[in-house]
């Protein structure tokens, strides 16, 4: 069972009990565990570096048993706040069609008005106001396995679009989607694949048709989950592009950034020498034994809803990095793309895999149409959310800048 402390009042007795043996016995064994540099999981991490993320790792855990510790905002309303420039997106049931359509009604999901943020280099302009000359966009779609986080510019998600415009002289502007999550028990049901994609495409148009932007100008950009989700919407523009004469798409993006995505939801790259197995001690998703059996699962079974884990082993949609032979993911006519992974998280396996098949059908470089691989060797696990992971975080952001500017 997961989250199955999450009532009070055992969500308050087990919180407190984390608290207090976590401040007087966890963070003393930590540091002082820490200290011997040959201790440490990498020896190019500092002390500070490890405590946290022993801290980050141990707080992952205690929420599989609680739940979220904190309310996140949701695609019900705009959460507003100081600075925050939320909009409302309108669906697009009227661009649906062919697989996702079969899919959506199986899975009983409909398009749905969801809200966006804009977090913009000048924080006078107004939300969705034009862009000028000159401005390029980052479409961001958040990570959170598809069951948690948000668009919301006070997420830690958003670190990435702030990293993003104080490194990148060319982006000028980035929005943010705030898709459906999914859900399942002890929780009602609800947004199950393909809710997130509707969603995600609804963002995209408003962008380009609504908003103004040029299709060449808009970068996607997706981080984990988001990085999945950033993968099905271009094979959803890709694939229909030329569907229908009725269906009227738009345009491909000029870009795509991956950070850390989610490629493979199936277990095609599970194993005992796989980097799901070796680095768990070292991440701070790592859960062992029944913990991450638990966390896993949760997160795949509320997005695969009614089709199951097995829709996830042989669905490109959904699993384009797997290597199921049934899964014959292809990337010809995908925009220019660079893919960041962090060199110690489980998932480097799988991002590996989808840059080998991209690199086989785009090329590899940086030109239009061609994809580029960027490894740190130290990082965890979508890392740039971290601004205490350096220097990773400023050696991947200058990476992800110098990628921006050797393009159109």
């Amino acid at each position: 069972m997961v989250y199955e402390l999450r009532k009070q009042p055992w969500f308050g007795l087990y919180l407190t009990y984390q608290v207090v043996s976590t401040t007087l016995f966890r963070l003393p064994y930590w540091y002082l565990s820490a200290y011997p540099q040959s201790w440490r999981p990498r020896p190019g991490w500092s002390i500070t570096r490890t405590v946290l993320v022993s801290v980050f790792r141990h707080l992952f855990r205690v929420t599989q048993k609680t739940g979220p510790l904190v309310r996140f905002p949701t695609h019900h309303a705009i959460t507003s706040g100081p600075g925050v420039k939320g909009v409302w997106v309108d669906p697009v049931p009227h661009l649906i069609t062919g697989t996702i359509l079969v899919l959506a009604h199986a899975a009983n999901v409909t398009c749905a008005r969801i809200p966006g943020y804009w977090i913009d280099r000048d924080t006078t302009l107004l939300p969705g106001a034009p862009p000028q000359p000159g401005d390029k966009v980052v479409y961001r779609l958040h990570g959170g396995s598809y069951i948690q986080l948000s668009a919301h510019p006070a997420d830690p998600t958003a670190n990435i679009a702030r990293g993003i415009l104080a490194h990148s002289s060319r982006i000028t502007r980035t929005f943010a989607i705030e898709y459906r999550l999914s859900t399942a028990a002890p929780y009602s049901e609800a947004n199950a694949f393909p809710a997130a994609l509707l969603d995600a495409l609804a963002g995209y148009v408003y962008l380009v048709e609504r908003v103004g932007f040029r299709p060449e100008d808009v970068i996607v950009q997706g981080d984990s989950a988001g990085g999945n989700l950033a993968l099905a919407m271009l094979r959803y523009l890709r694939d229909y592009a030329d569907y229908h004469p009725d269906l009227r798409l738009p345009r491909m993006p000029g870009g795509l950034l991956l950070l850390s995505p989610w490629a493979d939801l199936g277990a095609s790259h599970e194993g005992p020498l796989s980097s799901i197995a070796s680095p768990f001690s070292v991440d701070y998703t790592e859960n062992a034994g029944r913990d991450r059996t638990r966390t896993v699962s949760y997160g795949k079974t509320a997005f695969l809803g009614p089709f199951g884990l097995g829709f996830a082993e042989k669905n490109a949609w959904v699993s384009p990095a797997s290597l199921h032979p049934c899964v014959n993911a292809r990337f010809h006519g995908f925009p220019r793309t660079l893919v960041c992974a962090g060199g110690v998280e489980p998932s480097l396996d799988s991002i590996r895999t989808l840059w080998w098949k991209m690199a086989r059908d785009m090329g590899e470089g940086e030109g239009k149409g061609q994809v580029v691989y960027y490894e740190s060797k130290d990082a965890v696990h979508d890392h740039l959310l971290f601004s205490w992971h350096e220097p990773e975080v400023w050696e991947t952001l200058t990476r992800i800048a110098s990628w921006f500017d050797s393009g159109p």
